[in-house]
C-alpha cells in the first residue's frame, strides 16, 4: 500500500471500511448447467468472490437434483475442507450423505406436509381418541371399584 492510500485511510472514520482478512477464501459450491427448468450441478472448488459459472480451481464431481444422481470425488472434497476450503450449505449435505464410491446415500423423508384443514382434522381426532381412552378407563376403574365392594358387602 502507498503512502498517499493509506493516508486517505487514515482520514476515514472506522466502521466505513470492510478489511478483507483473505483474498483467496475457497469455497465448495455448485456451478449450474442445463436447460431451463432442468438443472444440473457441477460440484466445484472455487475462489467465493468468482462468480457462479466463472472458471474453478478443481470440479469434484456433478449432480442432478431431479434424479438424485450424483458423482463425486469424497476424498478430494474432504482434503480441500481440510484445507479451509468451505462448502455451502448444499454441498455440505451431499458431502455428508455421499456413499465411498461417489454416489448420493439418499434418504427420502418420512414426514408428510398436511393442509391447515388436515391439521386441524388430526388434532380433533386425536383429541377424541385421548378423551375416549380416558372414559374407557374411567369406566374400568369404576367397574373395578363396584366389583371390589360388592364381594365385601356379601
Amino acid at each position: 500500500m502507498t503512502a498517499k492510500a493509506a493516508a486517505a485511510l487514515d482520514d476515514i472514520p472506522d466502521g466505513y471500511i470492510k478489511i478483507r482478512e483473505n483474498l483467496e477464501m475457497l469455497k465448495i459450491r455448485l456451478k449450474r448447467l442445463g436447460a431451463k427448468k432442468n438443472p444440473t450441478y457441477r460440484i466445484i472448488v472455487i475462489n467465493s468472490t468468482t462468480k457462479r459459472e466463472g472458471r474453478p480451481v478443481q470440479e469434484l464431481g456433478h449432480y442432478n437434483p431431479k434424479t438424485k444422481v450424483m458423482k463425486l470425488d469424497k476424498v478430494a472434497a474432504l482434503e480441500w475442507v481440510k484445507k479451509g476450503a468451505q462448502p455451502t450449505e448444499t454441498v455440505a449435505y451431499l458431502i455428508k450423505n455421499c456413499n465411498d464410491d461417489g454416489t448420493l446415500n439418499y434418504v427420502k423423508k418420512e414426514t408428510v406436509k398436511l393442509s391447515k384443514k388436515a391439521q386441524a382434522k388430526a388434532a380433533a381426532e386425536a383429541e377424541a381418541k385421548a378423551k375416549a381412552e380416558e372414559e374407557a378407563k374411567a369406566a374400568a376403574e369404576a367397574a373395578e371399584t363396584a366389583a371390589e365392594e360388592a364381594p365385601a358387602e356379601a
